[in-house]
């Protein structure tokens, strides 16, 4: 029975290393496209600024002064942008003031205009707010035995990061935390900014995408190994 000549079975002897030699180049061309495809993204994520109550002042808790019916509550807000050449568009920021020291209820709360911060740039926003509904009596008692008293801020808003020609669509951002306040009316180490934070869960995009993109790898290394002929074309 003929098989067929020697020269055919030497040219289907030599297809099998040409067509073995388009694996390498297809696995490099793909994990190139994954490692640009993770460094755009990288170029591209942005972080919410960072937000801090540096200055807190609550004259009427001045012993020194004895002004209990001054209602008036003064504070400055920090806001840091930490993002490498994105800049932050805000929204109106909405703060909201809570007296902790005996439960916890509403006791003032303002708006800070929207504004356009570039990025590495730090912003500082004073303001003041007229109190209500603040638990006098838990509050003086705190104070007056050596102990603190204990307020809340929360923060409001939406930011847009500008990358270079264009801009995001709206995020919201909502932080906040606790002040102690001291018999002088102010906040325990004034020279230390309280941070702001948010209760959400952190973001786990990075991981899921590296975690994507490092099992893409494996997964075409090993079927090159196991299965090389699934790379002939």
């Amino acid at each position: 029975h003929h098989r067929g000549s020697p020269e055919n079975h030497h040219c289907h002897r030599k297809s099998m290393p040409e067509s073995r030699g388009c694996c390498p180049c297809w696995c490099r061309f793909i994990f190139s496209i994954g490692l640009t495809a993770l460094f755009m993204w990288l170029s591209l994520r942005t972080s919410f600024p960072t937000c801090s109550i540096q200055y807190f002042y609550f004259p009427s808790l001045n012993k020194s002064l004895n002004t209990p019916k001054n209602t008036t509550l003064y504070f400055q807000l920090k806001l840091d942008n930490q993002n490498k050449d994105k800049g932050i568009y805000y929204d109106n920021i909405n703060l909201t003031f809570v007296d902790k020291t005996n439960g916890s209820h509403l006791i003032g709360n303002t708006t800070i205009n929207g504004f356009y911060q570039g990025y590495g740039k730090k912003a500082k926003k004073q303001g003041n707010v007229t109190t209500y509904g603040v638990d006098r009596e838990a509050v003086f008692r705190a104070v007056s035995a050596n102990g603190l008293a204990v307020f809340g801020v929360d923060l409001v808003t939406s930011v847009r990061f500008k990358i270079i020609f264009w801009k995001t669509g709206r995020r919201k951002m909502k932080v906040g935390g606790e002040i102690q306040v001291n018999d002088q009316g102010t906040k325990v180490n004034p020279k230390k900014g309280i941070k702001l934070k948010s209760n959400a869960h952190k973001d786990t995009c990075y991981c899921v995408v590296v975690g994507v993109l490092i099992n893409f790898v494996v997964f075409i290394y090993l079927s090159r190994r196991s299965f090389p002929c699934v790379f002939y074309f």
